[in-house]
């Protein structure tokens, strides 16, 4: 009900909470397409930064609107690419002069040889192909199997490991049909011994041994709209070499030869792009390094010193205090 966002609002009001970080996904605050996110917002007396996680390329009028009153509402905005700004000023009307950006978080992982973590995991003597992520359909996962054939007959070492569990609100929905859809699809193939699924969420440690056991990391998501990717970045952080097809996010991050971009749903191009890599250390290291270098201005304490900055500049305060003196809330994702 509108009503609890307003309560929620009043009760930071009457806190001590100096501002407020709003993490937006339509899909997290109530209402049709989470429109309860301005009752709480219009209810707050201290500024809000608003983080967007999603910015739709074509909205419905419904999440244009919301989305650009949020914007309005809030003492600053937060977008994690500089195409998500640019498509915020071109199709909602932001003023640029409104946004910063951002780079989403990762964590300090260090750059280490994949093959001194595999026996963690039972992937000694295996070539690694990762993704990971809440599971369900839009990732592509399934043109990455069926680039498999290809690539175990080339390399008959390579395991592909899907690790996530299944997406809460198709679990809900459909229970592990999907999942079970993408096992019979590699069963069909004939790589069912090549495709290792993941069940389960796993903590910080131990996707960090995940990630650093990869040679390779793909997300073959269809969707070229898509304006972020958490994985993505994660991988970065981790010095992965990365394929990737060319949504907006994976364009801007691995420019400059920071990964490789295949088109979506080419199993071909895929499975090409895997081969090459997969016979060619060295430029996994090289594609690898780049995208680790770059990714050290994303990793958490820098990414902290820029709201450290951001919630300094909207609370007036001088950010040299704003550590000891200021509270946060943190709302939403």
């Amino acid at each position: 009900m509108p009503t609890d966002y307003t309560r929620v609002a009043r009760a930071l009001n009457d806190s001590d909470v100096d501002a407020v970080s709003i993490q937006h996904e339509y899909g997290i605050w109530g209402g049709d397409d989470g429109a309860y996110v301005l009752d709480f917002v219009r209810a707050l007396r201290m500024p809000a930064v608003a983080t967007l996680h999603t910015v739709l390329r074509r909205p419905t009028v419904s999440q244009r609107r919301i989305l650009t009153e949020l914007v309005d509402e809030s003492a600053a905005t937060v977008v994690m690419s500089r195409a998500a700004a640019a498509l915020l000023t071109r199709a909602y009307a932001v003023d640029p002069a409104r946004l910063d950006v951002v780079a989403h978080g990762v964590p300090n992982l260090p750059l280490v040889e994949p093959d001194s973590v595999k026996p963690r995991l039972g992937l000694e003597g295996r070539q690694v192909i990762l993704s990971f992520g809440l599971l369900g359909p839009g990732k592509g996962y399934e043109s990455a199997i069926a680039a498999m054939p290809a690539v175990v007959k080339a390399m008959p070492s390579v395991t592909y490991v899907i690790l996530g569990a299944t997406h809460p609100d198709l679990l809900h929905r459909e229970g592990e049909a999907y999942r079970r859809s993408l096992e019979v699809t590699a069963a069909t193939l004939g790589v069912t011994d090549h495709v290792r699924f993941v069940d389960r969420f796993v903590g910080r440690v131990e996707l960090g041994t995940w990630l650093e056991a990869a040679d390779i990391f793909v997300t073959p998501y269809p969707n070229l709209d898509q304006i972020v990717s958490g994985t993505l970045s994660y991988a970065m952080g981790a010095g992965k070499a990365i394929v990737s097809t060319p949504y907006a996010y994976a364009v801007e991050r691995l420019a400059h030869g920071r990964g490789r971009l295949v088109p979506a749903g080419s199993s071909d191009a895929l499975a090409e792009t895997f081969i090459e890599l997969l016979r060619d250390p060295g430029l996994r290291a090289t594609l690898g390094r780049r995208a680790y270098e770059y990714s050290r201005g994303m990793i958490w304490s820098q990414v902290g010193a820029e709201y450290r900055r951001i919630f300094g500049r909207v609370t007036r305060a001088p950010a040299r205090f704003l550590a000891p003196v200021q509270k946060l809330a943190a709302i939403g994702g």
